[in-house]
């Protein structure tokens, strides 16, 4: 089989492999007795996780500003699919050497191991509740963008302890959208914060059901403010 083979039935077979463990292991939508959830990996070995299905509502509404030179950590995913033909040039924040994906190794909350100025737009999802010092974390996507340059970044208002995250450099923080905007707003001239969630959204997460899982996806669309599974915010260099 060549390479180029494989990766055409990749997906296909992922897709077949999440939807045969939906049907294989049923979940009832309205049993909170449990005490394991249904998967301990936010759902993504049954399909599309939900706090991602929030995290591409907001990275497609700003899709615009996702162009020349973008940086996003760890993969280029998201500004492949929303930057597409608009990025330049993909870049890819490593905290570690290792990753064959990275372009850049550098820690966020030390500057002097980022480069300054370069970066049109950071899509930084999920990566905050990672970092235990917050301030110099936004000071260094600060640090990284040029005048004018865009940062999207997405946190976990409720969830799980990312075990994954934990065991390598830890998981600290949850957010709310008024938590957020006071963190941004010192450093950046411009910050927008939007988020995304309801009581229906957080317990399916909760129980680490896929969006697939649910009676309808509709479900997640109506906002509750008490209940921010995911924050988001669109913050611009001055």
């Amino acid at each position: 089989m060549t390479v180029r083979f494989l990766e055409k039935i990749q997906a296909p077979l992922t897709a077949l492999l999440r939807f045969l463990t939906r049907k294989t292991t049923p979940v009832l939508f309205n049993d909170l007795a449990r005490l394991r959830p249904v998967s301990t990996v936010f759902g993504l070995d049954r399909g599309t996780p939900v706090d991602r299905y929030y995290i591409e509502r907001f990275l497609g509404a700003q899709a615009e500003l996702i162009r020349g030179r973008v940086l996003e950590i760890g993969d280029s995913h998201y500004s492949r699919r929303f930057g597409g033909d608009q990025v330049e040039a993909f870049e890819v924040l490593h905290a570690v050497a290792g990753n064959p994906a990275a372009t850049l190794v550098g820690d966020l909350t030390d500057p002097a191991t980022l480069p300054q100025g370069v970066m049109d737009c950071f899509i930084c999802t999920q990566t905050l509740n990672c970092i235990f010092d917050l301030q110099r974390a936004v000071a260094g996507a600060e640090h990284l963008l040029k005048p004018g340059g865009t940062l999207l970044v997405t946190v976990s208002g409720i969830s799980q302890v990312s075990r994954y995250d934990m065991e390598r450099w830890g998981d600290y923080w949850r957010f709310t959208g008024a938590a957020l905007g006071r963190l941004l707003s010192p450093v950046f001239g411009e910050v927008e914060v939007t988020s995304y969630g309801n009581l229906p959204a957080a317990l399916a997460f909760l129980q680490g059901l896929a969006v697939e899982d649910l009676p309808d996806a509709d479900l997640l669309d109506a906002v509750d403010a008490d209940y921010p599974l995911v924050v988001c915010a669109l913050a611009r260099k001055a």
